[in-house]
């Protein structure tokens, strides 16, 4: 029997510094629930704005995966690894923090904001050697259909992370539906939506809200309005 959890947009956690306006779909920083502590191996789904010409001091992560898809504007990113670069709408950004790591991140607009999600997965393997990726995505590839932008196979579509998960987006168009099915059946899958109004599995979603589905092996998509949206796939297990 499938089991499913839903995250309406406005039960989310709330932080804001000025800055930075954030939600928290799982407990972060300030905000603790302990019913919405992760999914399975998905520990954090930020919902972040940061103001023009601000952004995040050098600070450190270690054994997390963590995934960057900005949503708006460009973010500039700077790590102990002498990594310097800019992502922008249409990018996907990974780090392995593993056995630990620095980085900045900064919107250097000074006339607009920058919007993203951030992401943090745990990983499958300990204190493995730090990485950074990025990869420029093309955005045609997910009109009216699935683009799969992570995996655990770094000979694969989009960029890899340590752990047995697959991300995928979606731009539909109203009346345009889809089914997905699971790639490892101990899985479960994370869907949410950017924009829209979108039903999964007869469970309605609407602009932010988020959803899981586990103990099944597909699930069904429509998208009830043009609706853009992010489909995860976990381990439930860690």
């Amino acid at each position: 029997m499938k089991n499913r959890v839903l995250h309406k947009a406005e039960t989310r956690g709330y932080a804001d510094h000025g800055w930075l306006k954030s939600y928290h779909t799982f407990s972060f920083a300030n905000y603790y629930n302990p019913d919405r502590v992760h999914f399975g191996a998905l520990r954090v789904l930020n919902d972040d704005s940061v103001e023009a010409g601000m952004g995040f001091g050098t600070h450190p992560h270690d054994n997390m995966e963590i995934v960057s898809i900005p949503l708006e504007g460009d973010l500039e990113h700077k790590d102990s690894m002498g990594n310097v670069s800019v992502i922008k709408h249409g990018d996907v950004q990974v780090m392995s923090a593993g056995s630990g790591i620095t980085h900045s991140e900064y919107n250097r607009n000074k006339d607009k904001l920058t919007k993203f999600l951030q992401i943090w997965v745990f990983p499958n393997k300990k204190d493995v050697t730090p990485r950074y990726d990025q990869l420029t995505l093309n955005v045609e590839d997910r009109h009216n259909k699935l683009q799969q932008i992570l995996s655990p196979n770094a000979d694969d579509e989009g960029v890899w992370i340590h752990q047995n998960a697959w991300f995928h987006l979606g731009n539909f168009d109203k009346g345009v539906s889809a089914e997905y099915t699971i790639k490892a059946k101990t899985n479960g899958v994370y869907v949410f939506v950017f924009k829209g109004d979108v039903t999964i599995d007869n469970q309605q979603l609407n602009t932010r809200d988020g959803f899981g589905v586990w103990d099944t092996d597909k699930i069904q998509i429509q998208a009830d309005s043009d609706s853009e949206f992010l489909l995860m796939e976990i381990p439930m297990a860690m």
